[in-house]
């Protein structure tokens, strides 16, 4: 066996920093990657192509001076982005080829598939490798998933990526989906774990059981809310398991320490991370969250949860308003059953 990395460092680490990956950064970085085995690279905005333009938080650089920087310093491996339907534009992904993109990742809420027909097209109408990425993967039942595996295949999509956006699958869960969809279709697998529950790394190893064709990971564990699975940590177990990754695994611990370590500012665990996993939360909806339980002195980890009983996929405001309010009457009603409480205890002591 042999596990194939997609490192996703570029990308995806992005949201560590407020995507503020230089053009140089991704030369540099991404140069040192190839040198070191990895034969894919993800890079650009967290968020995909066009984010900066669609209020999603504003890179650094532009995606063509990204998609440049990729072109003249990457030379033997594959590159690509992210690409979420209604942020990008298909015309986004001609531009991308222009400069001779290799791959793109399309991701869709796995509710969404639909939206990513037109999208698969036109990359493979340009030579593209494309992986559908389906996001928060855990909010479909594993049979409807195995359905939209089959259906993202016949679009044309090269491999399918199980999304664990919220970091909080279990080993049982992740089986059922790749069984699943080997059970409606053969297209390849691949996995995108996060960290919120420290799982990222073993089921990154079930995964490639599994017999997942890609597995993603990033320096340091480097990502969006709790991280994603590390790759020096992923490579290390590999080598372990006797898998080899093709890579030189002293390499890559040295620019994990020499150019991502530095950047890296958490310390611990936080209980918001470890909430949004045990909730199955996208943190992407996190400044909802905190706007809402500061308005109504809520615990935004009760929050979480109470919005997650609702709706895994999305959170908008006046779903996170509606239960931030029952909250707040509910601490209401609890406080002031413990004000008579202790009155009537008064009383009698008197």
């Amino acid at each position: 066996m042999r596990a194939k990395i997609l490192e996703t460092t570029l990308r995806d680490g992005s949201y560590a920093i407020n995507f503020q990956f230089t053009a140089a950064d991704t030369a540099l970085i991404g140069a040192a990657l190839e040198k070191a085995g990895f034969e894919l690279i993800e890079l650009g905005h967290g968020v995909g192509l066009r984010a900066s333009a669609c209020g999603h938080g504003v890179a650094v650089e532009t995606d063509e001076a990204y998609l440049k920087a990729a072109a003249d310093s990457i030379k033997k491996a594959k590159w690509g982005m992210f690409c979420i339907p209604g942020i990008a534009r298909i015309e986004d992904v001609d531009m991308a080829a222009r400069h001779g993109m290799d791959f793109i990742r399309i991701g869709t809420n796995v509710t969404e598939v639909a939206a990513s027909e037109k999208f698969i097209e036109r990359a493979k109408k340009h030579g593209m490798f494309v992986s559908a990425n389906f996001m928060k993967s855990y909010a479909m039942a594993p049979k409807e998933f195995g359905q939209m595996a089959k259906l993202t295949q016949r679009y044309g999509s090269d491999v399918l990526c199980v999304v664990d956006s919220a970091g909080g699958m279990l080993a049982s869960e992740l089986k059922a989906y790749f069984k699943a969809v080997r059970e409606a279709c053969d297209i390849p697998l691949a996995f995108h774990g996060h960290d919120n529950l420290g799982l990222a790394v073993s089921h990154s190893l079930l995964a490639v059981e599994l017999g997942a064709v890609i597995i993603d990971s990033s320096l340091q564990g480097m990502g969006r809310s709790a991280g994603n699975a590390p790759t020096e940590m992923l490579v290390s177990a590999l080598e372990r398991m006797g898998i080899g990754t093709g890579l030189d695994l002293i390499e890559v611990m040295d620019i994990g320490e020499k150019y991502i370590r530095p950047l890296i500012r958490k310390q611990g665990r936080a209980s918001l991370d470890v909430v949004t996993g045990y909730a199955q939360f996208h943190s992407s909806y996190m400044g909802t969250i905190r706007k809402f339980a500061t308005q109504y002195r809520v615990d935004p980890r009760r929050l979480i949860i109470g919005v997650c009983e609702k709706d895994k996929v999305n959170a908008p405001a006046e779903l996170v308003e509606g239960v931030a309010k029952k909250l707040a009457r509910k601490q209401a009603e609890v406080f002031t059953a413990r004000y008579a409480f202790d009155e009537y205890v008064g009383q009698e002591q008197r």
